[in-house]
């Protein structure tokens, strides 16, 4: 089959995809859909869960192995949509429905790609594609599950939504439940100890403080307060006081320094809920980033998390699509964006050697 259609048949595939209710941990109808899909097209796919994978034609063990990946969940739908976002609305150029940026089209355009070199005899690497399941949650049913089953990897291409430029890092995410402690009384008398008092002078040492190293590429560790909860009567002082930090780190602190530096800086009780999402990358050099700047692609490093975090080799971010797109009402994809994406790719693949 030629580029032009594979690329045609990823976008009818897309259409359907987005018809298809896929919430994390609720991916079971996508996964169905797909798997019949692959089958059909003689692609031998493996399944475990709702995770689906497939190796090239022409697999050797002796050749590193490159691994296309992208994630078939959504989260679930914004209000404010103009139309049901499970039935795909087409005009022009335009694709709306909910997973058509985040991240649909980068699993069809992977897919493409992946069908385009399938039965390639000369190959310099071997190909694995990847649909994965569970990703806008981290959750432990996705990608992670199934590393041991996928073998050894040496390369990752983990679609997103980056207009097709090249994230070639990726913060970390980290989230702190706290909680400020003090004692009741009653708000009428001089009694008690404030808790929320307590949690905004923490909140206030979080707001000022920096961390000292930053990153060329992804900036500063960056720590933003985003709930608080306090008081449940009105002439009551709280004796407790929770907010919840949502940190971002970089290359220079792994979660758990992070954590540890943030549990001596403020008074309040800090318990983090996972140290898993770490931030991850590649170096500049590696011969897949050249290849992408003698493309003239851009390279940046992205303060979003993805399956980049749980994959534990080298790996680039890039994908069909404006980030600023996801998770909102609307939400939509061009066709001429996928099929940008399937081309780009493809170059960036073909005669790559490391």
């Amino acid at each position: 089959m030629t580029q032009d259609q594979i690329a045609s048949e990823s976008v009818e595939l897309l259409k359907s995809m987005i018809e298809i209710p896929s919430f994390s941990r609720e991916e079971k109808g996508v996964a169905d859909y797909l798997e019949e899909k692959f089958s059909d097209w003689g692609l031998k796919p493996s399944r475990i869960g709702n995770n689906l994978w497939m190796r090239n034609k022409e697999w050797s063990d002796d050749k590193p192995v490159i691994l296309l990946n992208s994630h078939i969940d959504t989260v679930r739908p914004a209000g404010g949509w103009n139309d049901d976002p499970f039935k795909t609305i087409v005009e022009k150029q335009r694709i709306t429905g909910l997973g058509s940026n985040d991240a649909g089209a980068s699993v069809v355009s992977l897919l493409a790609t992946f069908r385009y070199f399938f039965e390639a005899e000369n190959l310099a690497y071997n190909l694995l594609f990847c649909a994965s399941a569970e990703e806008e949650i981290s959750g432990e049913n996705g990608i992670a599950s199934i590393l041991v089953q996928l073998g050894r990897i040496d390369l990752a291409i983990v679609g997103e939504p980056t207009q097709m430029h090249i994230a070639i890092a990726e913060k970390g995410l980290l989230v702190l439940d706290c909680e400020a402690k003090g004692r009741s009384g009653h708000a009428a008398r001089n009694e008690g100890e404030n808790a929320i008092y307590k949690a905004i002078k923490d909140i206030q040492i979080l707001q000022s403080y920096h961390f000292p190293l930053e990153s060329a590429v992804l900036g500063p560790v960056k720590m933003t307060v985003t709930q608080i909860e306090a008081g449940k009567q009105h002439n009551v002082v709280p004796d407790s006081c929770r907010f919840v930090v949502d940190v971002r780190t970089n290359e220079f602190y792994s979660n758990k320094e992070a954590y540890q530096i943030i549990s001596e800086l403020i008074q309040s009780e800090v318990h983090p809920r996972s140290f898993r999402l770490n931030s991850s990358g590649i170096s500049a050099d590696h011969p897949l980033v050249q290849r992408g700047i003698s493309m003239g692609l851009q390279i940046y490093g992205s303060p979003t998390t993805s399956d980049q975090a749980v994959i534990p080799y080298p790996s680039i971010k890039m994908g069909p699509g404006d980030s600023a797109r996801s998770h909102t009402p609307n939400e939509y994809i061009l066709i001429n964006e996928i099929k940008g994406g399937i081309a780009t790719y493809i170059k960036l693949l073909e005669e790559l050697k490391f």
